[in-house]
């Protein structure tokens, strides 16, 4: 309830009168150029993967945002939701995954992302600092050393494309090898996320704070 309570509070009509109008091509359920699947449409085999992506509810239509549009490739659907969920629990730990989040999000401009995983970050326990650093393309200098190493390395790879020995061997010396894998597969998933949701132009629903992550 209190939860409910709390969305009705953020909606409110001069919340709405301030939302942009929706461009001519996006959908006004699923805010994106992808209209929501409905359950019932599919065969016993994508209901199946329709309520894993939809975290176990069945309900006739998905969640908006990634699983929505990942829906309309069902078998591409299901790994891309799993990998997802097993790199949230990476060894380097929540904060260091809502990090790369956040990498990815800001290397692609991506507004839908970013909104939701700069609330997960400060769940998380990220400070605001460094948050800002990721968002506003800041100087890394006055971060701790792993927040630091983590997201030069996240800029490098998704700039540079190129990791030098140095930097590699750092991040292992610092989050491991198992840590270092996942944390780059976290960086390469959010990235891949991006890509999906700036195909189709995925828009902010209402109960979304706009303008979190500014244009470069």
């Amino acid at each position: 309830m209190k939860n409910t309570l709390s969305i009705l509070m953020i909606v409110t009509p001069a919340l709405l009168a301030q939302v942009p109008k929706l461009p001519a091509d996006i959908d006004p359920q699923s805010y994106s150029r992808l209209p929501l699947i409905k359950r019932s449409s599919l065969d016993e085999h994508g209901k199946k993967i329709f309520d894993f992506v939809n975290l176990g509810k069945v309900e006739e239509t998905p969640r908006i945002g990634p699983p929505a549009n990942t829906l309309y490739s069902i078998d591409m659907a299901e790994p891309f939701d799993h990998l997802n969920q097993v790199l949230r629990k990476t060894v380097a730990g929540p904060r260091f995954f809502e990090i790369c989040t956040l990498i990815a999000a800001r290397e692609f401009d991506q507004q839908y992302e970013w909104t939701a995983h700069e609330m997960a970050a400060r769940r998380a326990g990220v400070e605001q600092p460094v948050i800002d650093s990721v968002k506003f393309n800041r100087s890394l200098d006055d971060l701790s050393e792993k927040e630091r190493v983590l997201i030069q390395y996240g800029r490098n790879l998704l700039r540079k494309h190129k990791i030098e020995s140095a930097e590699f061997a750092k991040m292992v010396d610092l989050f491991g090898r198992q840590g270092t894998i996942e944390l780059t597969a976290t960086i390469g998933d959010y990235a891949m996320t991006a890509l999906v949701l700036n195909a189709v132009d995925q828009q902010l629903p209402p109960e979304r704070q706009p303008g979190l992550l500014p244009v470069k």
